[in-house]
């Protein structure tokens, strides 16, 4: 039986990664707007935490739990997900800005969208979670917080979930400021756009908890999802950013994508 306590854990790391989301709408009590610049590296930098952290997290750890045989399929099935959640946004019209004028119908309709496109982060910090309170767990591999012995892996996921999530929140303010919506209202729909992480945390950690041999498909689903949602959304949507910039923004892209990337050495040494 998965401990209340455990799964209460998980799910405040989930609320944690989508609270981060309303930071990207911060700097808009700031300045008017990003530079298409900066809107590159900061896509950049998501890419490359969230690949590194795939790698040298979910992917390592699938290894050790299994090997390939499990962890492979898990990986399709990331990826399956990923499209899958694409082709069902590619039919409905999901612009951030009929946040503000949706009816009751509407916001459903927008919160089941949002379910889909955020699923795949949920799940990476559920299944990160995957040796919470479990025995044999080695001290030099968890992290006391609250007085809870929490894994590196899910301390890590939960950061680079958090950070990866501040540009999706700056991408969902730029068409809500040009409607003149209030900054702080700017802030609650950024958060509001991932609020189904959190759920999809408790589910996937729920699942891998109770079937421990299928941890390595867990790992790999959630890797595979990430890796795939990087090079089908979030490069190409700093790529699009930087179309204006000289060499198409791809240096400012690299530079974005080799720090983040450098951030999770770490990770790599635990």
């Amino acid at each position: 039986m998965v401990a209340f306590e455990n799964v209460a854990f998980v799910f405040v790391a989930g609320l944690l990664t989508a609270l981060a989301t309303g930071l990207g709408a911060i700097p808009f009590f700031l300045v008017e707007e990003f530079s298409d610049r900066w809107n590159v590296v900061l896509w950049g930098l998501a890419s490359g935490i969230m690949v590194a952290a795939s790698l040298f997290g979910l992917v390592r750890e699938g290894l050790a739990y299994g090997g390939a045989l499990l962890l492979l399929p898990g990986v399709l099935a990331g990826v399956l997900l990923v499209e899958g959640a694409d082709r069902v946004l590619d039919d409905v019209d999901h612009n951030p800005k009929q946040f503000e004028q949706a009816d009751f119908k509407k916001l459903l309709l927008i919160l089941g969208i949002l379910t889909v496109h955020s699923f795949p982060e949920g799940v990476a910090v559920g299944v990160s979670f995957a040796e919470l309170g479990l025995d044999g767990v080695t001290p030099g591999e968890t992290l006391l917080v609250a007085g809870t012995a929490v894994p590196l892996l899910a301390v890590f996921m939960t950061i680079a979930i958090s950070i990866h999530n501040i540009p999706e929140g700056t991408a969902i303010a730029i068409p809500l400021r040009s409607l003149g919506i209030s900054e702080w209202r700017m802030v609650w729909w950024a958060v509001f756009s991932s609020l189904p992480q959190p759920l999809g945390a408790v589910i996937a950690y729920y699942f891998v908890t109770l079937a421990k041999q299928f941890l390595p498909f867990g790992f790999g689903f959630a890797a595979g999802a990430m890796v795939y949602l990087v090079a089908t959304e979030f490069v190409p949507e700093a790529l699009e950013y930087g179309e204006s910039l000289q060499g198409g923004g791809k240096r400012e892209l690299v530079a974005g994508v080799a720090t983040g990337a450098l951030s999770m050495i770490p990770l790599a040494l635990v």
